[in-house]
């Protein structure tokens, strides 16, 4: 799944990857030199994902029957900052339910235990790298919306934008369930 990233250097993407391990144990585990705040991310995603699994169209047993791995693999690059929940927990839903995200889809924001998508900072940025890669769906926080509003109309063109309050908001893009 292609996260966005704000970087000292400007904006990046993020790509957030996670597998599944039959080892006879349930748990997870991240990589990929993440920070304080990102592991923290990545907890709250991997919580929210079990405890909603069913409604996302997992088997309710399914976190107990693996050992599941989310990794950043942005070499040794470190990275820490609160954006990437969303991206974690769609990386975490594709694994369980088997289904890739529609392609071309990039995305940004926190994501709380019970599902709201909190704002983020960098967008324009974001933005930028996300056009660098090739991105055309763009899931950013509702509360966003007034900062990709006043972008400049070049960073936006060509965009698809889509503004998510809640994980259920970008569960919908990422895997086609209406609008």
């Amino acid at each position: 799944i292609t996260g966005l990233a704000w970087t000292s250097m400007g904006g990046a993407i993020l790509p957030v990857e996670a597998t599944k391990m039959h080892s006879g144990r349930k748990g997870f585990k991240q990589t990929g030199q993440l920070g304080d705040v990102m592991v923290e991310s990545s907890e709250i995603a991997y919580s929210y994902v079990v405890a909603n699994s069913e409604w996302y169209g997992g088997e309710k047993e399914w976190f107990k029957d693996n050992f599941v791995h989310l990794h950043v693999p942005a070499g040794a690059t470190p990275k820490d900052g609160p954006s990437a929940g969303i991206t974690m927990a769609t990386s975490l839903i594709s694994l369980m339910r088997g289904q890739p995200v529609v392609k071309k889809l990039g995305m940004t924001g926190e994501l709380t235990l019970t599902g709201e998508v909190l704002p983020i900072g960098g967008l324009k940025e974001k933005i930028i790298a996300a056009r660098r890669a090739g991105l055309k769906k763009i899931i950013i926080p509702a509360q966003n919306k007034k900062d990709y509003v006043e972008l400049p109309d070049h960073l936006k063109e060509n965009l698809e934008v889509f503004y998510a309050k809640t994980y259920q908001d970008v569960y919908k893009v990422a895997f086609k369930k209406g609008k």
